[in-house]
């Protein structure tokens, strides 16, 4: 069961080991990314930062999407973390059973759009949440389990 997909460039930090595995009672986070998957460091980093008695996955895109698919996922309590909303469309597009998105994080340049405190959007960005939220995904913006859901469509 996914209890959230989460897009935070940071990937696995305090926000997502203690207050969103905590708050939803998650048992298992799958970190998305074709790129942390090649990179030993960021595999490392990422196995220190992982909870006590949480399990934690890491996998490309295309078997992350496999792996939802075939219901090997569904015996845990799932977070999802991917680096950006472009993963997080991905992942979208390809598994059915994402029916929200939560933006955490993301990383500021001279071409975003600042639309809250920590979150920053691309206008291909704002092009993919817009077709997401069309389709009926829920997309919002939230930097701990404990904040109030604000609806991206409200800050576009």
């Amino acid at each position: 069961m996914i209890k959230l997909l989460r897009v935070d460039h940071r990937l696995l930090h305090g926000q997502v080991a203690v207050s969103w595995t905590n708050g939803l009672g998650a048992d298992c986070i799958l970190v998305a990314s074709d790129t942390v998957v090649n990179d030993p460091v960021w595999k490392t980093t990422l196995k220190l930062g992982k909870p006590e008695g949480v399990k934690l996955v890491m996998k490309n895109m295309d078997d992350a999407i496999k792996a939802i698919n075939s219901g090997v996922t569904d015996k845990y309590k799932l977070i999802i973390v991917v680096q950006t909303i472009e993963e997080a469309k991905r992942l979208a597009d390809g598994c059915e059973q994402v029916k929200s998105i939560n933006l955490g994080n993301t990383k500021q340049s001279a071409t975003t759009k600042q639309v809250s405190k920590q979150v920053f959007l691309e206008p291909e960005e704002v092009t993919m949440l817009r077709d997401l939220m069309g389709r009926g995904v829920e997309c919002e913006i939230r930097a701990l389990v404990d904040d109030k859901k604000v609806d991206v469509a409200t800050v576009l």
